[in-house]
């Protein structure tokens, strides 16, 4: 139908869904969704509009969406033990607005991990919102061992007494010492906020600590490891549920997408299975023998490995800096992320094993996948049509959504 009323819009659909099977999805927060996750996203449920929450919305004709939200919510408290949750929100951004309106005014003091080692955008970056409004002091890394730097982050909340403490990064490979922040922010009367977009689908699976218990609000995303529909979602106590909700709407959203809301329910469902708890499990394991494998081939990795689903690298003992190394590598079939290098110059590498784990990839194809990495460096035509070869022979073994 589509074909017949749009042929251009169906064109560029069947160009993406070639691209994604084609070759290697190794970005980080991305994933593929189920077919039940995408079946809802194209329901009739678009169709809705409902500003407000379920029993209190704007709009009439709200009972089976307020079905759907509520689903949700028990489904997310439940699979990751909140006292409550918010499904609303529209990305993980939107999520971290929300925590920050919820807790903070314009002007105060907030201590985040800095952006050159591995912060988000919402930690303070001046073009965004977040450094915009609020004074960010970042915390980072220690220079030799690329992991937190503990003392650093505690000598900094004692001088600078800030309102709140956020926890996570978009490229940090370990797992955060909760209980250590909380004792942090704790000393200095600080709200603790866990960014945890990158690992919650880790911890829906048991492959990764819950900050929920440590932390005042979590805000999270609803695709990456958790292979949901694109979205945020919140955690917090039952104590600033309120403050949360109305931070959520009125102040910072407007109507729910609820298409969107009943996929995250879905998805939520499917991440409460045996099955997602191997999954995640199986995730970790191929990134650490993904990682091993390229600093086999000469990568040097931060941190010197993973806990997590992705990994950062350095390329340049290859001879390339991370920019050229993601264009030769994307030329290859080979999708990932460049990032910011602590302590370092130029950017390095990102890339994470979500995407393959669920197309059915195992460890032998994580040593395969980074053979094909150093021979994409290369800067020889023939080696990378071999090399493009190659991840097409290697995709069309996995296909995302089966044969």
């Amino acid at each position: 139908m589509l074909w017949q009323q749009d042929p251009e819009i169906a064109d560029i659909l069947d160009g993406e869904a070639r691209r994604q099977a084609d070759s290697l999805q190794l970005i980080a927060a991305e994933n593929f969704t189920s077919l039940a996750v995408l079946a809802v996203l194209g329901s009739s449920l678009a169709n809705k509009y409902a500003e407000g929450y379920p029993g209190a919305r704007h709009h009439g004709g709200c009972e089976y969406v307020d079905a759907a939200e509520r689903i949700a919510v028990d489904r997310a408290t439940a699979l990751f033990g909140a006292e409550h949750a918010n499904v609303q929100p529209h990305s993980g951004s939107s999520a971290v607005l929300a925590a920050y309106a919820a807790l903070l005014r314009p002007g105060d003091t907030v201590l985040a991990m800095g952006l050159d080692h591995g912060g988000h955008l919402t930690h303070g970056s001046p073009a965004n919102f977040s450094g915009r409004w609020f004074d960010f002091v970042p915390y980072g890394v220690d220079a030799e061992t690329g992991l937190i730097d503990y003392e650093q982050l505690a000598a900094l909340a004692r001088h600078h007494r800030p309102k709140a403490i956020v926890c996570g990064s978009i490229s940090y490979p370990r797992h955060p010492d909760y209980a250590l922040f909380r004792a942090v922010a704790d000393e200095v009367g600080a709200y603790l906020i866990a960014d945890a977009a990158h690992p919650i689908g880790l911890v829906a699976g048991g492959a990764a600590p819950n900050p929920v218990p440590y932390a005042d609000v979590v805000c999270a995303t609803t695709h990456k490891v958790l292979r949901g529909p694109r979205g945020g979602m919140l955690l917090c106590t039952a104590e600033l549920a309120e403050r949360v909700d109305r931070a959520v709407f009125p102040f910072t959203q407007g109507g729910a997408q609820m298409h969107t809301i009943a996929a995250k329910a879905v998805a939520l469902g499917e991440a409460s299975t045996p099955a997602f708890t191997a999954y995640a499990h199986r995730v970790v394991e191929h990134a650490r023998v993904l990682a091993a494998a390229l600093s086999a081939e000469g990568f040097a990795l931060t941190t010197g490995g993973t806990d997590t689903h992705l990994i950062t690298a350095d390329p340049s003992p290859l001879g390339v800096e991370g920019r050229t190394a993601r264009a030769r590598l994307a030329a290859a079939g080979i999708v990932l992320d460049t990032c910011a290098l602590p302590h370092g110059d130029g950017r390095g590498i990102r890339l994470g094993t979500a995407a393959v784990t669920t197309q059915g990839m195992g460890t032998p194809e994580m040593a395969r996948i980074a053979a094909l990495f150093t021979a994409a460096l290369r800067e020889e035509p023939e080696e990378a049509a071999r090399v493009r070869a190659e991840v097409r022979k290697l995709t069309r073994s996995f296909p995302p959504y089966g044969r």
